[in-house]
């Protein structure tokens, strides 16, 4: 930590916490808030369900869109000139529930949150990583991304905490005062990079090549497209990942599992609060346990099981663990059980990692940022195509128009969609070593 700080991440890393925090204080009180402002005095709204989807599906959309063209616009301006935009715009939203939470007030956090949302939640993280690469020798960038991911994690416990603690205006008011400082002190402190604002002029860039020519020995294992002078486009994009069994099997585990995942962040809350009647607190408490867990997952379980078992075996594990857990909150007959639910995580979470450490070894250099892009691209995609299934079947399924009594059936479908990216990935692992005996 130290070592990464001395290399001018020190305000960086301050800056990350003080965002998180902000950011994610009001997610323990924001179903109490919707709940009281559009359906007072009910344990169940399906308004509220459906502008939550809907609001995950814009913001989704939103990103996929500008995420891109804010990095591309931080390569000419700098990375502190566009990480303004986030830390300035993620304010006003606060600010406003901060005000006041009658529905008058909701609606207007709800258009101004979506909207700022689009710029915000995927630009602050590419900007940052950009910055790390910007900063970090290449030896040494792995080891700073997982301590700038680890900060961010610790910006998401410290909020829940103090929402755990602080009343809901409280909390609200507190969140908004922490965005405003987010904004000065990296207005004050964060330093400019050189790589943020390159001196290289764009032709330079565009003329490298995406792909160099490979022996016939690493053909099978990193699949190359033609030199393009561009970003590469759909088709393209479309070709490398069709020209590998790992890359197809992996782009079809990120889409089954980010549609299952996304759905069960979507509806988890308001279920548990139609069935269990949960409060703040319970929330806060299980969303303290879900980034504790995740956090001690990330930091220390993966480096652990990786070099003994391997990404795809691990990735197997991490799935299985997933599916349990969506269909443990599913079926779950009281109200510990989500707490022991969220204990999953500690495998689940490493789904991601292992996705992309697996297709990060089949290409070479050059195409590491295509494939990731790509990667990056089918997850965003399944963000927005969830709320679009899940939120109408969870809000069927938490009203009294269901022919069966199971409100948890909408996250049952969630585990389903990851049951079926698990058996994708079984049969990856099979291809995999069917092949490397073929050698």
């Amino acid at each position: 930590m130290e070592g990464v700080a001395g290399l001018g991440l020190g305000h960086l890393l301050v800056f990350a916490f003080l965002f998180c925090f902000a950011a994610y204080m009001v997610g323990p009180v924001i179903t109490d808030v919707t709940m009281g402002a559009l359906c007072p005095g009910r344990d169940e709204c399906s308004l509220a369900i459906y502008l939550t989807g809907l609001q995950q599906a814009v913001t989704g959309l939103g990103a996929l869109v500008l995420t891109p063209v804010v990095g591309n616009l931080s390569d000419r301006y700098g990375r502190k000139a566009l990480l303004a935009l986030p830390a300035t715009a993620s304010i006003v939203p606060l600010g406003i529930l901060a005000y006041g939470r009658t529905r008058g007030y909701f609606y207007a956090y709800y258009i101004t949150k979506t909207l700022t949302a689009t710029v915000c939640e995927g630009s602050m993280m590419c900007l940052s990583l950009a910055y790390v690469a910007d900063r970090v020798p290449e030896a040494r960038r792995a080891a700073a991304f997982g301590v700038f991911s680890g900060v961010c994690t610790a910006g998401f416990v410290a909020s829940t905490v103090a929402a755990r603690f602080l009343p809901v205006s409280s909390t609200c008011q507190v969140a908004a005062v922490a965005a405003v400082v987010t904004a000065v002190y990296m207005k004050a402190f964060l330093q400019e990079t050189d790589g943020g604002a390159s001196s290289c002029s764009c032709d330079e860039e565009a003329s490298q090549p995406l792909c160099i020519p490979s022996s016939s020995s690493s053909e099978e294992l990193s699949p190359k497209l033609p030199p393009l002078r561009k970003a590469p486009s759909l088709s393209e994009m479309a070709a490398l990942l069709t020209s590998s069994s790992t890359f197809s099997r992996a782009a079809v585990i990120t889409f089954l599992h980010g549609l299952g995942d996304a759905g069960l962040q979507n509806t988890l809350l308001y279920f548990l609060k139609a069935k269990f009647h949960y409060s703040k607190n319970q929330y806060a408490n299980l969303l303290l346990i879900i980034g504790i867990t995740g956090s001690f997952s990330q930091l220390t379980v993966m480096p652990l099981l990786v070099p003994k078992l391997g990404e795809q075996k691990l990735l197997i594990i991490a799935l299985t663990a997933s599916c349990g857990h969506a269909f443990l909150y599913s079926i779950a007959w009281s109200f510990w059980v989500p707490y022991l639910a969220a204990s999953c995580v500690i495998l689940s979470m490493l789904v991601t990692p292992c996705i992309r450490s697996i297709i990060s070894n089949k290409v070479g250099p050059l195409e590491q940022g295509m494939v990731q892009g790509c990667i990056t691209g089918i997850s965003s995609t399944a963000n927005v195509i969830s709320p679009l299934i899940f939120t109408p079947l969870t809000a069927w399924c938490l009203s009294e128009a269901t022919p069966f009594y199971l409100k948890g059936f909408s996250l049952a479908c969630a585990g389903f969609a990851t049951l079926v990216a698990l058996a994708t990935s079984i049969s990856m692992r099979s291809a995999e070593v069917q092949r490397a005996d073929r050698k």
